[in-house]
Parts: structure tokens; sequence; C-alpha cells
């Protein structure tokens, strides 16, 4: 499992390095290209998974994966559900923290893609910056991706569900798509090793535009904590 883990890790930055530099000087002329250079980057990333370290997926709920521009609220357990939602929607726009953008190669396709950047530092004006920003993507019919407890959150742990999600909620007046997912089993936060097995991600009912932010929240949270939950008991039970 160390070799393996070893030999993904290298060829999984190798690939982010050259697949970058080489689609480059195509997104400089037409911006849109990026799109395109981040699917084939997801689809070669989740190859690299199954090839070396044996992680293929599972995807549950593809009747509820939305065909016009929406609000989808995930579980985040791993560098994994950055990577899946490229492979499974047309044009997903994600909500992330301003550090990212400045890595090179990874973050300059960040910006190209015209990912919402919030600055956790900067209080009030990050939370009207984001809204103004998702509502822009919305009328370029993205998908608008946000992690509503805002980092990787270890398998069985709940975190906190931050306000922004349910701001976006009221502000964008969209459906929104609950995701969970036991990704965090097979590619832990921060973790060297890879751990062979199969990811499922599952897409939940979506919830109407419309009810109150105190109603929201907890119901979001409620739906995919429980649906996460029953895929990591499934998973234990496999």
């Amino acid at each position: 499992m160390i070799i393996r883990s070893f030999l993904f890790n290298t060829a999984f930055w190798l690939w982010i390095f050259i697949l970058g530099m080489t689609g480059l000087p195509f997104c400089i002329v037409h911006r849109p290209f990026a799109f395109t250079v981040s699917r084939i980057w997801a689809r070669g990333t989740l190859w690299l998974l199954r090839m070396l370290c044996g992680i293929t997926h599972e995807v549950r709920g593809m009747e509820y994966i939305p065909k016009s521009p929406s609000l989808i609220a995930s579980k985040h357990q791993s560098a994994w559900d950055t990577v899946i939602f490229w492979t499974l929607l047309k044009q997903p726009s994600y909500v992330l923290k301003r550090e990212l953008i400045f890595f090179p190669v990874f973050g300059w396709y960040l910006i190209m893609l015209k990912s919402i950047s919030i600055d956790r530092k900067s209080g009030a004006s990050a939370m009207k910056r984001m809204l103004r920003e998702a509502h822009a993507r919305m009328e370029e019919n993205a998908d608008i991706i946000i992690f509503p407890e805002g980092t990787r959150i270890a398998p069985g742990t709940n975190g906190t569900y931050h306000p922004g999600v349910a701001a976006l909620y009221q502000h964008l007046n969209l459906p929104v798509t609950p995701v969970a997912l036991n990704s965090g089993l097979f590619w832990g936060k921060n973790a060297f090793r890879k751990k062979p097995g199969r990811i499922t991600i599952e897409f939940l009912p979506p919830i109407p535009p419309g009810m109150k932010s105190r109603e929201f929240l907890p119901l979001l949270k409620e739906r995919i904590e429980t649906a996460s939950a029953a895929l990591l008991n499934g998973s234990a039970a496999d």
C-alpha cells in the first residue's frame, strides 16, 4: 500500500503540472478551454486512483443531478471530492478558500475557471463578495458547489455547518442538492496512504427554495449527515 500510494502521489502532482502547463497556452487564448483541461485532469486522476491504488467509485441518486443551474451542498472528507464533480457536472464552480488560488499551476486554473474564492479573514465583506460572484456564475449557467463545513472532516465526524450555504440559498433562490459520500475512508485528509476500495457518492433529493434559514440549515445537515453515516455503515458491512 505504501509503494502504491507513493506512486500515486508522485503521478498525481506530475499530472497536474504536465497537463496544466501543456493546456495553459490554449487557455490563455481561449479561456473556456480551462473547463476541458479540468475534465481531462479529473478523469486522469480517477484513472490513476483505480490503476495504482485500487480505488474505484460508485454514483448513487443520479436522477437528482441537476439539469439546470443549481446549488450543490456536499459533505467534504477528501481531496477526491474536488475531483469527482468535474466528471458529473457540465460547469461546476467551487466555493473555496482564497489561499488555494496562490498555488502555482493549480491556482492559475482556479482563477480561469472563475472559482468563488473566499478570504475568511474579511468577515462580512467576504460574504458579500461570495454572494455577488455566485450570482454571476449562476447567470453563466454554472452549478455552485459549496462544502458547508468549510473544510475536510474525518469520516464519522460532524462539523459545524456555516451560514454561507444558507446565505447562498436565500440569495440565489435556487434548489439545493445535498450530497453525501464516504471518500475519507480511502483518501483521508492529508493522508499519505490511499486505501483500496469503492468510494460512494450519493446525490439526495433537492431542497426547494423558499425556506427560512433557521429551518433550512438544520434540514440540510440532517440529510447530509444521515446519508453519509449510512454510507460509512454500509462500507463497514462490506
